[in-house]
């Protein structure tokens, strides 16, 4: 009601006769029922578009694919998705906006063409100048919660469904395209496949793509023109930070360090314990201790991580290497707190590589579990180095100036920051040099551009939506819509809306200014 009440005061700046052409939104991908952070953010702001003056138009999913991404059960990936609840879900939601709904049509030709084949043609498989296999990819991996997919009759058919659906929007966005001609388009995410077709055809068309993912800050967006689970941020050489805003940094690191955040209203750390004395006494009958910080395998983040070691998991087989050859080091495993969230929980962990590959036999290793809540901060101080794949531990343990071997691109890795070998051999080398020398030189540049390039993520790039946005307090990761006057939409009243509207109309970085 509330939703629907603020939506009636919102000029209607009708699509069908427009003073210009209209921004298209896109998020099928980020709820079911209720609303989640993102369809939070592409709500509020198709609302502000149009408070300033933006014809809105978005784009439902009515019944439009056989399987949708949060409707696929991976238990049992067949079942048809909660289609009725989600299409009454976008009803309310957009009562009072400009909706173009699509629907499912299957594709007979297509069909016949994926039938039969198996996983590895399905996931190169290409129809229309569209690469619908390796759009598809990042789906099925993250509903499976695996990297390595195995090719049985259940997975090759939700690839099949994912493709066949994935074809069908690439006819209804294409369609609404031509009739639309829009000046841009925002989508959640851009890894999930509905909104990764929907961008590959703008972009095909020349059209400003913006995506968006849930912030570093509690109730905030990351927007961009890039790939926002990448998180890319440009920083300029002569950016240093001020006083204050080291402050600021400093005071967000404390609590970081006590285990006080959470990411898209999920607290990963329920306790944070310090390292217990018998832990500390066999730390100290090791020449040096390299802390091992992974990340979740399925993640959306991981495809663009991939550049150097085709996964994390070939990343660990050459650090296994290293571990087997120096006994004198004691290797701490950290699996990612995430790994084992309710619900969430991988299918592919880090625990089941330790147990196959009989790391634990090994006397130098030690391995924290997904739910061993032991301080990452306090494994950081004792350490010679640490190592990473692309995890954030990283850029923090830069700044308390630990030197770090970084594997995997990361948020921090565009400018030096951490060390980052661009080739396997160059990091087989680094890693054994690291492990050999007395002392290990750090840049100078690496802490005060980790400062940099945390603080911008921080404090620039993450836009707060907490006027507009609550968090629901049983639904994790869901919000309401808060009782707001509409002219809080308008740029002069919000810096959060201000810096969206200037970076879709001045095509520049979506980051606060002081």
């Amino acid at each position: 009601m509330r939703i629907q009440r603020i939506s009636k005061q919102i000029p209607d700046n009708d699509p069908e006769n427009p003073k210009q052409p209209p921004v298209l939104i896109f998020n099928a991908s980020t709820r079911l029922e209720g609303i989640s952070l993102n369809a939070g953010f592409s709500l509020i702001t198709g609302w502000a578009l149009r408070m300033a003056g933006y014809p809105v138009v978005h784009f439902v999913c009515a019944r439009g694919m056989s399987r949708c991404v949060l409707g696929t059960d991976r238990n049992d990936p067949i079942v048809v998705p909660p289609c009725t609840k989600c299409i009454k879900t976008s009803k309310d939601v957009y009562k009072n906006c400009s909706v173009r709904a699509f629907e499912f049509e299957m594709n007979k030709t297509v069909k016949e063409h994926l039938d039969g084949l198996p996983l590895k043609q399905l996931e190169k498989y290409q129809f229309d100048g569209v690469p619908f296999g390796s759009l598809v990819l990042p789906s099925v991996r993250w509903v499976l919660r695996r990297h390595h997919l195995k090719d049985d009759e259940d997975t090759r058919q939700l690839a099949r469904h994912y493709i066949l659906s994935a074809e069908n929007i690439m006819r209804e966005f294409n369609l609404l395209l031509d009739q639309a001609k829009p000046q841009a388009v925002i989508i959640f995410n851009g890894m999930f496949y509905p909104e990764a077709v929907a961008r590959f055809l703008a972009q095909r068309r020349g059209l400003p793509v913006y995506t968006h993912e849930v912030g570093m800050l509690p109730l905030s967006a990351f927007f961009t023109s890039g790939e926002a689970t990448a998180y890319p941020i440009e920083i300029p050489d002569t950016f240093k930070l001020s006083k204050e805003q080291n402050r600021q940094l400093d005071e967000h690191l404390a609590q970081r360090v006590e285990g006080k955040f959470s990411t898209a209203g999920v607290e990963f750390w329920p306790e944070m314990r310090a390292l217990d004395p018998a832990f500390q006494r066999e730390m100290q009958a090791y020449k040096t201790i390299v802390p091992i910080f992974t990340n979740v395998i399925f993640d959306t983040s991981q495809a663009h991580a991939n550049v150097v070691f085709p996964n994390m998991f070939a990343w660990l087989e050459t650090v296994l290497q290293s571990i087997r050859a120096h006994p004198e080091v004691l290797f701490i495993i950290r699996a990612h707190p995430d790994e084992l969230r309710p619900g969430k929980e991988s299918a592919e962990t880090v625990a089941e590589w330790v147990r196959e590959n009989d790391v634990l036999d090994l006397p130098n290793v030690r391995f924290i579990n997904a739910h061993d809540y032991i301080s990452s901060y306090d494994l950081i101080k004792a350490s010679k180095f640490i190592m990473v794949y692309n995890s954030t531990i990283g850029l923090e343990a830069s700044i308390l100036g630990k030197p770090v071997l970084c594997a995997g691109k990361a948020r921090y890795t565009q400018i030096p920051t951490v060390f980052f070998p661009m080739t396997k051999s160059e990091f087989y080398t680094t890693l054994e040099d690291l492990l050999t020398k007395d002392q290990i030189k750090i840049p100078q540049e690496f802490i005060s551009n980790s400062r940099k390039v945390l603080y911008s993520q921080l404090f620039m790039a993450s836009l707060s939506f907490d006027a507009f946005l609550k968090e629901e307090k049983h639904w994790k990761g869901y919000v309401g819509v808060r009782n707001f006057k509409i002219d809080l939409l308008k740029a002069q009243n919000s810096p959060t809306i201000k810096t969206i509207l200037r970076g879709i109309q001045e095509k520049e970085q979506f980051l606060h200014k002081s």
